[in-house]
């Protein structure tokens, strides 16, 4: 996958390997001079290690290949960490916004698969992602979509830090999943005399 760069020397693509790219839009823009109109492209690309960390980047460029490298280095330095359940999905529903976008996401169970559209469906994958449920109200601009995911994505917490910040263990915060029922329902009253 190495290719030539404008120098004549030989560069490959993807200097960190552990990184994957979605190139979620292109769009052609134009600058008007006293001579006429010059053309470049505008890139936006989505940049993540599929165990966690995500970004996103945009770049402008006479080519559309120059607009894409300067859109992904842009994405891998402005990357976020986000803490996941199982390496799979959230840790509970968010809200996210920018400006007329509104995004609603929901954590899902296993099986589920990305139930999201457009440009959340790519930020998710390159998150790690597996189970989730995502809906967009509001814009519909690719560039507003991915900066409230973004923005709902920071605000997560894990059980951990919020343990951390309490000052408490893990599993005082975390629900008991075996608990017995509650001995103050009628049926296991009845049951337990019997």
């Amino acid at each position: 996958m190495a290719r030539e760069d404008r120098r004549g020397g030989r560069r490959d693509r993807d200097e960190n390997p552990e990184f994957a790219d979605r190139l979620v839009a292109i769009n052609r823009v134009s600058k008007t001079v006293k001579g006429g109109k010059r053309f470049g492209f505008a890139a936006l690309v989505i940049v993540g290690d599929q165990r966690g960390r995500v970004g996103f980047g945009k770049g402008k460029a006479k080519e559309v290949p120059e607009a894409i490298r300067k859109a992904t280095e842009s994405a891998k330095r402005n990357m976020i960490r986000v803490p996941l359940r199982d390496g799979r999905t959230l840790h509970h529903d968010l809200h996210g916004h920018h400006g007329a976008g509104r995004v609603l996401m929901r954590s899902a169970p296993n099986g589920t698969g990305i139930i999201a559209g457009g440009p959340m469906r790519a930020v998710f994958e390159m998150l790690g992602v597996q189970d989730v449920v995502a809906k967009s109200h509001g814009s519909q601009n690719p560039y507003n979509m991915i900066r409230a995911t973004l923005d709902g994505l920071r605000n997560q917490s894990s059980p951990r830090s919020v343990a951390q910040r309490r000052g408490k263990k893990v599993a005082d915060i975390l629900p008991k999943r075996d608990e017995a029922p509650s001995h103050g329902d009628p049926q296991v009253q009845i049951a337990e005399e019997a």
